[in-house]
């Protein structure tokens, strides 16, 4: 099982958000962390997790416009920060580093080559990170135009594209330009970044920016992907025989027809009511992960695989909650594959002093 085939399976599989059953109340005298909400001191931290489609992954007729309404909803929920499914710069220069462990083509897959940025800069990513660190840390009230282009570069340089973009569609349009270190090919990329079909492009940095916001944070997380180097030789054809049923074909079919009618903002928030309500929950669980969990193999190929998913999702929950310590109380929006959604909630449903809320009041 290649690497790649997950990849390729889940893209399409990010057509339903995932919600699990009721949570099986813990056994008598078992620690329930769900049993310890209050008292607080304060106000609970409020997280919304937004399962969306990869945008990447829609047909061409896709129109980026359509989705203004849906920005326009999450501007107006005010989230005070905002995370999204992206890999960091840190973790990016960890799987090139550690290639030798990994599946070969991990950080291509995901991760841009901040090479040039950090020539521009003088700087590797670990010092660009410090400078960014420095700069916001005494971040005057109202930054220059230079102020902003400096600081998409040192992003740039510390792997940060999508808060880059930030910074980018924060300038006028005539201030958007080579300078401050940026050279006309790295101005270049931020423009051609700004029209990207990904949704770490098109919907969180442009939420970011109307709201003031200076950054985005990146949350996914890839080293779970090392189980992949342990497959043997039957996990792709286990996999195969796991995704093939009637049971996915009408779901992935029902997901395209929702799929089809977009092409208007009201289409669009439909399209993510469906990635987003409870009903698919069964649905996508019995399609996928759990089919996986009950698939008998020699290797107990859909075992590996469900372990794979879960550690990915707890590692993810993992960079959301630390986001989150940041500032107790604030409200923080998570962007994400739809499939993660569930997972997220769940575990995210489990600290201490945050609320998770639904986002289908604001896509109706």
């Amino acid at each position: 099982m290649t690497h790649a085939l997950i990849a390729a399976v889940l893209g399409g599989l990010t057509l339903a958000s995932l919600f699990p059953a009721a949570a099986t109340p813990a056994p008598a005298g078992q620690f329930d962390p769900r049993q310890h909400r209050a008292p607080i001191a304060g106000q609970p931290t409020a997280v919304m997790v937004l399962g969306s489609p990869h945008l990447s992954g829609l047909p061409a007729s896709f129109q980026p416009d359509s989705l203004t309404t849906l920005i326009d909803r999450l501007v107006a929920w005010k989230p005070d920060r905002i995370a999204i499914e992206g890999l960091s710069g840190p973790q990016c220069d960890h799987l090139r580093r550690y290639k030798a462990v990994y599946p070969a083509d991990l950080a291509d897959q995901y991760c841009f080559d901040p090479a040039a940025a950090q020539a521009a800069a003088g700087l590797d990513g670990p010092a660009a990170a410090a400078a960014v660190a420095g700069r916001l840390a005494a971040w005057p009230q109202s930054p220059t135009a230079a102020d902003r282009r400096r600081l998409a570069l040192l992003f740039l340089a510390a792997g940060e594209r999508p808060s880059a973009l930030v910074q980018w569609l924060r300038l006028p349009p005539a201030e958007r330009r080579a300078a401050d270190g940026l050279t006309p090919e790295l101005a270049q990329f931020l423009d051609e970044t700004v029209t990207r079909r990904n949704e770490n492009y098109l919907l969180a940095p442009v939420v970011a920016a109307r709201l003031g916001h200076e950054r985005v944070w990146m949350m996914d997380d890839h080293t779970a992907d090392i189980i992949a180097t342990s497959y043997d030789p039957g996990f792709e054809a286990a996999m195969k025989q796991i995704w093939s049923s009637p049971a996915l074909d009408s779901r992935l079919d029902g997901a395209k027809a929702v799929e089809a009618k977009r092409g208007t903002p009201a289409a669009t928030l439909a399209m993510y009511r469906h990635y987003n309500d409870p009903a698919e929950a069964e649905r996508a669980f019995e399609t996928d992960f759990g089919a996986a969990m009950r698939h008998d193999s020699p290797g107990l190929s859909g075992r590996r695989y469900l372990g794979w998913w879960e550690t990915r999702n707890l590692r993810m929950a993992a960079n959301i909650r630390e986001v989150a310590a940041l500032d107790p109380g604030s409200r923080l929006l998570v962007i994400t594959g739809a499939s993660h959604k569930g997972y997220l909630d769940a575990y995210l449903g489990m600290m201490h002093d945050m609320r998770v809320e639904s986002p289908l009041p604001l896509l109706d």
